[in-house]
């Protein structure tokens, strides 16, 4: 005879063997035991709960021959027919298949027969929101008005994508999933009946892979079983299912919560020897840190975390001496670094890295001792009043230049000749940049920029142009700047270009203004701060030095 699988051959037979599956069950037997039972079922919830299991249970239920019966017998003709899938009168339906309309409309061909040999036809369609739209329009008269020789179970993970019209016409039961302490009890009854030998350890690792899906449990003992044989070990176990050790774990948080950062590296690379998988050890310490912020926060945090009272109470050790903001920090960074190492070519280093950080971080009462600094800064700026800002100081405007050019003396001294005013103080060199700028130029209004204004004599505009932009000068670039001149003045113009070798010979361009102007605004900016009275208190409390200053009212000059 062929092996039958663990999650075959212990799947439930009564309502009484779905392990966490309580209220279902209870409504399911009330139902028959009052004679109320609905025509239309929707079972929803994660995969490996048990809802295939509890249709088959109530399909059996209803057709037993001793029945309708909450403890189907389990031997008659139709128990052992619907427990080997085989019951002539049930109907199981992979929905993922059979997804057509007319697929449906055949249900609803053999739906108008009376049972051969049973009390209801039962149809069980598993995975039902994969149906068709169309499909689904096809049962919907079928589920409004059935006749009274059939029943409709469906089943599946995803009852959103089920139409509401579908949803009106069921009953719906929600699966929970299976808490790890239930799942380890039903393991545990299945092992000493297999005669295999597992510590309650090994149970909860094995439990806990299942992440709440009974089969998924099973289907992992099998795997263990077929690798060990009836003697499992905890060390066994972990290799096969790639876990950390847990004191290897618990010995990683303790080192980062003691800033003790080449333990936790010495840690890291048992880790590697093992041929672990960083991704996994870094998923493992999210779990275990999220166990010891619950810990801190929750009264009764065994309601709240599948570990046995052991474990919690090695936890409670663990986070004893630990901050609660420490624990939250060290949470939001390993969950951050779970999803970089899915895709980080260097995943030791990665981890490697973070280990440091982590144990690297000044606690969280460190940072309180900062925010009373704050407040005592505080309370003495209040005693002393509240200070005024240092009044902005107003920019000094130059007066106007003559328009004859700067005199030979001034560059002989090595001053930096001015710009000529232009003829009529309505129409400046800047605002004829900004011109060209505003008629979509931007080359040349870049140019103009660079450049220097030699002389302002109209009709007659002469350019200083710097060394590394002359070649640009050229009759097609001296003739736009002409048309956009002559529109500017409001009449003709005529443009010079002129190389400036030595820029310091030539009045400053626009460009360099501006970064004389931001030059000096930032050093007004510093000395304004450095004199604030509330500056000057917060340096003498934290002993520190203005480092940077970034301006917060753009409208400072």
């Amino acid at each position: 005879m062929s092996y039958l699988v663990l999650a075959r051959k212990w799947r439930p037979q009564l309502f009484d063997d779905l392990v966490g599956q309580e209220h279902v069950s209870q409504t399911l037997k009330n139902a028959i035991t009052a004679d109320r039972v609905h025509h239309a079922f929707l079972f929803t919830g994660a995969r490996g709960v048990g809802k295939t299991s509890a249709a088959r249970i109530f399909a059996k239920a209803l057709n037993c021959q001793h029945g309708p019966t909450v403890e189907p017998c389990g031997v008659c003709p139709s128990c052992v027919e619907i427990t080997a899938g085989q019951g002539v009168d049930v109907f199981e339906i992979d929905g993922a298949s059979n997804t057509g309309v007319d697929d449906i409309r055949e249900l609803r061909e053999n739906i108008r027969y009376l049972p051969s040999n049973s009390r209801y036809k039962i149809f069980i369609i598993d995975e039902v929101h994969m149906l068709s739209i169309n499909a689904f329009n096809a049962l919907l008269k079928t589920l409004e008005e059935p006749p009274d020789h059939a029943k409709f179970i469906f089943a599946t993970t995803e009852p959103h994508k089920i139409p509401i019209t579908i949803l009106s016409r069921c009953q719906r039961f929600d699966f929970r999933k299976i808490s790890q302490p239930q799942v380890q009890g039903r393991l545990r009854y299945i092992i000493d009946h297999e005669q295999v030998q597992i510590s309650d350890a090994g149970l909860a690792m094995i439990a806990r892979s299942g992440g709440g899906s009974m089969r998924d449990a099973l289907s992992t003992l099998d795997q263990v079983i077929a690798f060990c044989g009836e003697r499992v070990s905890d060390e066994d176990l972990q290799n096969l299912l790639g876990l950390v050790s847990r004191r290897l774990l618990l010995d990683a948080i303790e080192a980062i919560l003691e800033r003790d950062a080449q333990r936790a590296l010495l840690l890291l690379q048992k880790v590697d020897e093992h041929g672990h998988s960083f991704r996994q050890f870094c998923q493992q310490l999210v779990e275990l840190v999220r166990a010891l912020v619950i810990i801190k926060v929750a009264e009764q945090p065994g309601a709240l975390l599948d570990y046995s009272e052991s474990e919690l109470q090695e936890l409670r050790t663990l986070s004893a001496p630990a901050n609660l903001d420490d624990l939250q920090r060290l949470l939001s960074t390993l969950i951050k670094t779970e999803a970089d190492l899915a895709l980080s070519n260097y995943p030791r280093l990665t981890m490697e890295m973070v280990l440091v950080k982590l144990a690297s971080l000044p606690s969280g009462i460190e940072v309180a001792a900062l925010v009373k600094k704050l407040e005592a800064v505080e309370r003495k700026l209040a005693a002393g009043g509240m200070p005024q800002p240092v009044a902005a100081r107003q920019p000094v405007v130059p007066a106007p230049q003559s328009e004859a050019p700067p005199p030979p003396s001034q560059e002989s001294l090595g001053k930096k000749p001015e710009a000529p005013s232009a003829p009529d103080g309505n129409k400046s060199w800047a605002g004829l940049v900004e011109f060209v700028r505003e008629r979509r130029r931007p080359r040349i209004s870049a140019l103009l920029e660079q450049s220097s204004l030699l002389r302002n004599e109209l009709p007659r505009l002469q350019i200083g142009m710097p060394a590394r932009y002359y070649s640009l000068a050229d009759g097609e670039m001296k003739e736009a700047i002409e048309d956009l001149a002559a529109e500017y003045y409001a009449e003709k113009v005529r443009v010079e270009f002129k190389r400036v070798d030595d820029q310091a010979l030539a009045p400053p361009s626009l460009h360099e203004e501006r970064i004389q102007q931001e030059t000096d605004r930032q050093k007004k900016l510093r000395e304004n701060a450095a004199e604030h009275p509330m500056v000057k208190t917060a340096l003498e409390v934290f002993g520190g030095q203005i480092e940077e200053i970034k301006p917060i009212d753009k409208g400072f000059v």
